[in-house]
């Protein structure tokens, strides 16, 4: 009997061993190396840099005025894309869920913007919006659609949150509808007998029984949102004039792409850990309590 839980042991560790492996080589030893950077000047190709204590993290609190218009910014996108992508998630899963026929035939439909990468999807969209539109409100007489989607401000926020919702709904679609799938029949049977209306079955039994699933489905929707950089990348670069940068943008700018501070650009990634690390608590939290009291 001990043998075979050594052998169980050596099996596990033995399987667990090389994805921790690539775990700490790609994960932990970057981020220690990139905290003890932010306390540098380094610039991210000299062998010599200096240690500068917590100015980095000063300097981009108080005096760098694109990072915080890139924080707000992407705390807009943040608490909009969470909403708007897990109620029409929701909503969806509902919906498909109440039908008695091609229920398959939906859910792949819904689910198919996920098998696309998010390069190409994103620079489909990108054709859409600069060829498609401008020559339906020519030759459709619908003028409403030869706005620039993504050379406005305003316009271009909204387009980008289009986009973000046709490609991470589908996943949590599937979340939410494997959890609605979960509730003892019983007990909408017996809901239903009651008289309880389709608020009332939604608000009293659904929604506290997939309270599980709403915790996992805002959890991943914040911290995809809060990362965000590809499809903000492709669509628009961060413009125009900086209005649609987002804090991976200009980490990524202010390391690489422009001013070479890489110990700079460490401490604006720390930074953003800590936020992404203390909301995600707050969230996780807040929501295992109301599950319980569910």
């Amino acid at each position: 009997m001990l043998n075979r839980s050594r052998k169980a042991s050596v099996s596990l560790i033995l399987f667990v061993a090389p994805a921790f492996a690539l775990y700490v080589i790609f994960l932990v030893i970057p981020m220690i190396q990139g905290s003890y950077f932010s306390f540098t000047n380094w610039d991210g190709l000299n062998k010599s840099y200096s240690f500068i204590g917590i100015h980095n993290f000063v300097e981009a609190i108080r005096d760098d005025a694109n990072f915080r218009t890139a924080i707000l910014f992407t705390a807009k996108y943040v608490v909009v894309a969470v909403i708007l992508q897990n109620t029409i998630a929701l909503l969806l899963a509902l919906l498909i869920e109440s039908q008695r026929r091609a229920k398959g035939m939906f859910r792949t439909i819904f689910f198919m913007p996920n098998m696309l990468s998010i390069i190409i999807s994103t620079f489909m969209w990108v054709f859409v919006f600069s060829k498609v539109m401008p020559a339906l409100s020519k030759f459709a007489a619908l003028k409403f659609l030869g706005i620039s989607w993504l050379g406005d401000p305003d316009v271009s926020f909204w387009t980008i949150l289009l986009v973000s919702v046709w490609g991470g709904v589908g996943t949590l679609m599937l979340i939410y509808m494997s959890a609605i799938q979960g509730i003892p029949q019983p007990l909408k049977e017996a809901a239903i007998i009651d008289g309880a209306s389709s608020f009332h079955m939604f608000r009293y039994i659904t929604l506290p029984l997939i309270a599980h699933a709403l915790t996992i489905c805002i959890f991943l929707t914040l911290n995809s949102s809060f990362k965000v950089y590809d499809l903000i990348f492709a669509l628009t670069g961060g413009g125009p004039a900086r209005a649609t940068q987002v804090i991976t943008m200009n980490i990524l700018e202010e390391a690489y792409q422009r001013n070479y501070r890489y110990g700079y650009a460490s401490a604006k990634a720390i930074i953003l850990f800590l936020i992404i690390l203390v909301i995600t608590m707050i969230q996780v939290s807040v929501m295992k309590k109301r599950e319980v009291e569910a």
